[in-house]
């Protein structure tokens, strides 16, 4: 897709538990519980998530997250209003939102326009604040196998676009709301 970069990373190898990979190559598990049973049954899932913090860091934030789930072309989208957490916060929850509408083991490509959440769930980043929303996002990937892809947001790409619109408007709005997640919901089905 012409002016839309994709970096994509492989979780593969483990790494401890404060998020200091070994810096070598394109990949590393996150965690042991990360791996899915290597099986060919697993179901190819794809999410798009992203968070948004209206007023980041004032008092009068209002956050949101929301993720995408595509599954053999059924998309179903899924919001929380998150009141004041930053926009960091609210880009780990929307990764973790979207991990945990799985039921079972998935080969999941998660795709995410947070270098920070990306890079984090690598190894790159050392996980130096916002320990409780990295503790969900981790319980949330146990038994899947997980593809962190970074995706320029603004960049023109449908699905990125529609959870970031949904983001902002449920932050605006201050709650989930059916409606706006339909809409991303049918957009991404309608995305080619």
């Amino acid at each position: 897709m012409p002016g839309v970069r994709f970096w994509k990373y492989e979780t593969q190898m483990t790494k401890n538990k404060k998020g200091a990979g070994d810096g070598q190559g394109e990949g590393f598990e996150v965690s042991a519980q990360h791996l899915a049973p290597k099986t060919q049954n697993l179901k190819d899932v794809l999410i798009y998530c992203d968070g948004s913090s209206l007023g980041n860091g004032q008092a009068a934030t209002r956050a949101a997250a929301v993720a995408l789930l595509g599954f053999k072309g059924v998309w179903r989208a899924f919001g929380l209003y998150l009141g004041s957490a930053t926009n960091q916060q609210a880009e780990i929850a929307a990764a973790a939102l979207g991990l945990e509408q799985l039921r079972e083991p998935c080969r999941v490509t998660l795709k995410t326009d947070s270098r920070y959440v990306v890079e984090t769930m690598c190894g790159r980043f050392r996980r130096k604040s916002n320990h409780e929303w990295w503790e969900r996002l981790d319980r949330s990937a146990e038994g899947h196998r997980i593809s962190w892809e970074w995706i320029k947001g603004h960049a023109g790409h449908a699905a990125q676009e529609s959870v970031d619109r949904a983001a902002r408007k449920i932050a605006a709005l201050g709650r989930a709301d059916s409606e706006v997640l339909s809409e991303a919901a049918a957009s991404a089905a309608g995305a080619k």
